[in-house]
C-alpha cells in the first residue's frame, strides 16, 4: 500500500492528476480489446429489464451498453469527460438510451437508494479513497439491490503490468487500487453495507493483432495510466521500462502466430446491500 495523503489540497491535486491520467491517450481504443468481457461480465448477472442500474467509471460504456440492450434503465457515471463524449456519441449513433454524467465514484451525483443494480469494472477501483467508495456505492444502492464489480487482482496480468511500471516510477500517493482484487480486503470494505458476497477470480482475454512490442507501444499510446508514466521519464527510463513491458507481454503471450494473446485475471465481486 502507498502512503495516503493527508490534507485535503493534496486530496485535491491528487484528483486532478488521476482525472489527467485518465483523460490522456484514448481509453476508447483500450475497451475495444476488453469489450467482450464486459458483454459476458453483464450476461452473468441476468438483469431484470426495467431495473435502474448505475455504471460507475463507466469509461466508454463497456457496461452501460449491453445492460441497456438487456433492458435496464441505464446511467453511467465518469470523471473523464473526454470519455462520456464518445459514449453519448455512440449511444446516439446506435439509438440506444443510456444517460452518461460527468461525476466521482467517491460524491456521486445521486439520490440514496435511486439505483437496483450498481456495476463497476475495472473503474471504482481506481478511485484514492476506498472507504469513500464503498459508502458511496451502498449509498446509492436500493435495500435488496445488486453490487457488481470487476476488479483486477494483484497476481494477475495487469496488476503485474502495474507492478513493473512502478519500478520505474513513483505510484500515486493512495492505496493500491489492485487490494480490491484481494478477497480479504474486499470483504473487509463491504461488510457494514452489503450481505453474502461472492468472489470469483475470472480471466479476461485480451487479443490484439500485433507482436507483444507492438501491444506494449499500443497501451503506451493509448492506455492513460501506461501513457502518462511514460511521458514522466527521460528517454532512458522510458528505454528500460518498455525493455520490461516487453519481457511481460511477451512472457505471458499464449498466441504463436506473431499476435499477441493474453489471460488477464480479475476477481467478480457480487453482493446483496443491507
Amino acid at each position: 500500500m502507498n502512503a495516503a495523503t493527508t490534507s485535503v489540497t493534496e486530496m485535491v491535486n491528487l484528483k486532478a492528476k488521476l482525472k489527467t491520467t485518465w483523460m490522456s491517450g484514448d481509453f476508447d481504443k483500450i475497451a475495444e480489446i476488453i469489450w467482450n468481457g464486459g458483454a459476458e461480465f453483464i450476461a452473468r448477472l441476468h438483469l431484470t429489464p426495467g431495473v435502474h442500474l448505475l455504471d460507475i467509471a463507466c469509461g466508454t460504456g463497456n457496461l452501460s451498453f449491453p445492460a441497456a440492450r438487456a433492458g435496464a434503465v441505464v446511467t453511467g457515471v465518469d470523471i473523464a469527460p473526454n470519455l462520456l463524449e464518445t459514449a453519448r456519441a455512440r449511444a446516439k449513433e446506435e439509438g440506444v438510451q443510456i444517460r452518461f454524467d460527468e461525476g466521482d465514484a467517491e460524491a456521486l451525483p445521486y439520490g440514496d437508494a435511486t439505483f437496483d443494480e450498481v456495476v463497476t469494472m475495472f473503474g471504482a477501483m481506481f478511485a484514492p479513497q476506498p472507504k469513500l467508495v464503498a459508502e458511496e456505492m451502498a449509498r446509492v444502492c436500493r435495500s435488496g439491490g445488486r453490487l457488481a464489480m470487476a476488479n483486477w487482482t494483484p497476481s494477475g496480468f495487469i496488476g503485474q503490468m502495474f507492478k513493473v511500471t512502478g519500478w520505474h516510477i513513483s505510484p500515486p500517493p493512495m492505496p493500491s487500487p489492485l487490494l480490491w482484487g484481494d478477497e480479504e480486503t474486499v470483504r473487509e470494505r463491504l461488510r457494514n453495507h452489503f450481505a453474502a458476497p461472492q468472489l470469483t477470480r475470472r480471466m479476461l482475454r485480451m487479443d490484439l493483432p500485433m507482436s507483444p512490442p507492438e501491444a506494449v507501444e499500443y497501451f503506451r499510446a493509448w492506455y492513460g495510466p501506461t501513457h502518462r508514466a511514460f511521458a514522466a521519464l527521460d528517454e532512458a527510463g522510458q528505454a528500460a521500462l518498455r525493455h520490461d513491458l516487453n519481457q511481460l507481454w511477451t512472457e505471458h503471450n499464449q498466441a504463436t502466430d506473431g499476435t499477441t494473446s493474453i489471460n488477464a485475471e480479475y476477481l467478480e465481486v457480487t453482493a446483496t446491500r443491507i
